[in-house]
């Protein structure tokens, strides 16, 4: 048999909070019911989610997560960065719910990805689809990159960002000549949000200021440019 369809059933606290949430990033409500279980199913085009509450549910303890195909993470992002911003005034980068932002993953062959952390505290994992993807770029060499890819493993993938700061902060510890600027301020800024998500804005701040610090070229400026994307998200954040 062929065109079956598989749809992620999730626990939440409170389907009301799950359904203000996905609203904002583009989804509606196809069915909600109060008894004799409170659930809700909710889609945005192809990409259904379902949800069931669950009394006493703590999201910080949730194991839920599901992965989305699609064929563009960039656009993807930008429709729910955009949804956030215009109902919360911001992009969410810290709490639950956020958004982590699109990056290359070493642990998926160089594919992009990102995630959702919905009020369920469930991880939304959107991935590039490999059946619709271009040849992946290789990761880029160079000491900070090596690190910033070894972090995004530990900190977007498996969500353990005290391993990922440690990564990061023994890095930027030992500076070297030859390092690349632009790898430079996307560590810093990742550092930056990591220490968002842990609730430390004085060091959230410091990353950035350091990153206003960091001299580049007009073309390593360009290169960069998504990167100095998100520590805008990260300063508007912050308030």
């Amino acid at each position: 048999m062929t065109n079956e369809v598989t749809v992620p059933l999730l626990p939440c606290a409170s389907i009301d909070d799950i359904v203000t949430f996905y609203a904002a990033l583009g989804f509606h409500s196809t069915h909600q019911q109060r008894k004799p279980n409170p659930y809700v199913a909710l889609r945005r085009e192809d990409l259904h989610l379902h949800f069931f509450e669950m009394p006493g549910f703590d999201p910080e303890q949730s194991y839920g997560s599901c992965l989305v195909l699609t064929s563009d993470i960039e656009e993807l992002h930008r429709a729910f960065a955009a949804g956030m911003r215009s109902a919360y005034g911001k992009v969410l980068v810290a709490g639950i719910p956020r958004m982590t932002r699109p990056r290359a993953r070493r642990n998926a062959d160089g594919l992009g990805g990102f995630s959702v952390i919905d009020p369920g505290g469930n991880w939304i994992r959107v991935v590039q689809n490999p059946a619709t993807a271009t040849t992946p770029e290789p990761l880029p060499a160079g000491r900070l990159a090596k690190a910033l890819a070894n972090a995004v493993v530990q900190g977007d993938s498996r969500g353990d960002a005290h391993q990922a700061v440690r990564i990061l902060d023994s890095a930027l510890a030992h500076p070297q000549p030859d390092d690349d600027p632009v790898a430079q301020v996307q560590v810093l800024v990742y550092r930056a949000e990591l220490a968002m998500v842990l609730h430390d804005q004085e060091t959230a701040a410091e990353m950035l200021a350091r990153v206003d610090r960091v001299v580049l070229t007009a073309d390593e400026t360009e290169r960069a440019a998504s990167t100095f994307e998100a520590a805008a998200d990260l300063a508007g954040a912050m308030g």
